[in-house]
């Protein structure tokens, strides 16, 4: 790999430390578009999402410019119904941001809302708004400490307009050297920010990757990278939990390693009935990662483990689920059944029986892309459409390709 999955592992410690081309189908599978590196950005890693007008939004982590390093900063890019790819925005790695990791969200009148890793007035991160026009503005830039630093992935927005998210870092003066467990934030829409709440590191959960959902009531509900317990090497191995309007943090369920799964760094699916689904990327029986549920009373259930191979290993991206309860989602690893190294990855479908289907097996070869830590979207047309963050143009520039936008026909 694994270039990508490597940093997304070791994403935490690096932090600590640093304080369009023609479709190709295959089967099931169009490749829809190749990013070229460069201007035209490269690795998106984060799902995509739709318009009324069926056109696509997202961001790639690198490229758009020769800034950060000679490989870019990012970029917000709109992919058109019609097939085109424009950048909207190329991250200048200053007080802009850089390297989004995020999922946008919309509203109303077109605007885009996100996140970047890094980059602000305090190279901590920050949460942006861009209009339809193209202008960029940084809502906020994090500080660090009480304030929360690094957001990893995106935001949700309610009703009102306030945005919720979550940073890796910052919050409290425990965990590793000081620099904090992690927070979940709200900003207003008049930029206040407040952070709801400031993790501790024990039983309430530590380092928060994935955003958070909103239930009709205003509670949140997320997972914690680590924390919880004394178990992965005294880390502790995750937990689920609920923030409500107090902000009252419950811990819905803590992770307890081997055959119950640890480390999720995914956003949750709620359900009507309240049911929460998951991912965790480590855990289960041959620690490859598992999908599970867990239902309003705390009872978790492990739906799926995953084996490696042709089965698929380690998912790192949010769930989707369709109306008679299949779930989809995608895997970074395995394949060895396509003669890959450990990080083509699968897209994958769950019945709700329990039957689990690998809809797609990337492959090792560039144009198809590879390495999806993206999640999918489901398009009004019922196609599933997602991106892969390596693989594509083999002259991008990037030895292991710049990633790709594609379709898959379930």
């Amino acid at each position: 790999m694994h270039a990508l999955r490597r940093f997304s592992k070791n994403l935490l410690a690096g932090t600590l430390a640093a304080l369009a081309v023609a479709g190709t189908t295959d089967a099931r599978t169009s490749v829809l578009y190749h990013f070229a590196g460069g201007g035209d950005g490269a690795n998106p890693a984060a799902s995509l999402i739709q318009d009324s007008k069926g056109n696509f939004y997202g961001t790639t982590y690198a490229g758009g410019g020769t800034g950060c390093g000679g490989g870019g900063c990012g970029t917000v890019f709109k992919f058109s119904a019609d097939g085109t790819e424009n950048v909207l925005y190329a991250f200048q790695g200053g007080s802009d941001g850089r390297n989004p990791w995020c999922t946008l969200v919309e509203d109303e009148d077109g605007t885009l809302y996100g996140t970047t890793i890094y980059g602000g007035n305090n190279d901590l991160g920050t949460v942006f708004k861009l209009v339809p026009d193209g202008t960029e503005t940084v809502l906020h830039s994090f500080a660090g400490r009480k304030d929360g630093n690094s957001p990893q992935r995106g935001l949700i927005r309610d009703k009102k307009g306030n945005l919720y998210g979550t940073t890796l870092l910052g919050g409290s003066a425990g965990c590793t050297a000081g620099f904090g467990c992690g927070t979940v934030f709200r900003l207003a829409p008049n930029g206040n920010e407040t952070v709801l709440y400031a993790f501790t590191g024990g039983r309430d959960g530590a380092y928060p990757y994935a955003s958070v959902v909103l239930d009709q009531v205003g509670n949140l509900y997320g997972t914690t990278s680590q924390g919880g317990s004394n178990g992965c090497d005294h880390s502790g191995c995750g937990v689920v939990f609920k923030l409500g309007p107090q902000r009252l943090l419950t811990v819905l369920h803590t992770f307890a390693g081997g055959n119950d799964g640890a480390s999720p760094i995914a956003s949750l699916r709620r359900d009507k009935a309240g049911n929460l689904y998951g991912t965790t990327s480590g855990g289960g029986p041959y620690d490859l990662g598992i999908v599970f549920k867990l239902q309003p009373d705390g009872t978790e259930t492990v739906l799926h483990t995953f084996a490696g191979g042709s089965d698929g290993a380690y998912p790192e991206a949010n769930l989707i689920q369709d109306r008679v309860g299949n779930l989809y989602g995608t895997t970074v690893g395995a394949n060895s059944a396509n003669n890959c190294p450990p990080d083509c990855g699968t897209v994958f479908k769950l019945a709700p029986d329990g039957t689990e289907t690998v809809l797609y097996a990337f492959r090792n070869h560039t144009r198809h892309g590879r390495t999806p830590y993206a999640g999918l979207i489901k398009a009004g047309s019922g196609e599933l459409y997602g991106s892969a963050s390596l693989g594509g143009d083999p002259h991008c520039g990037q030895k292991y390709g710049c990633g790709t936008v594609y379709m898959l026909r379930k």
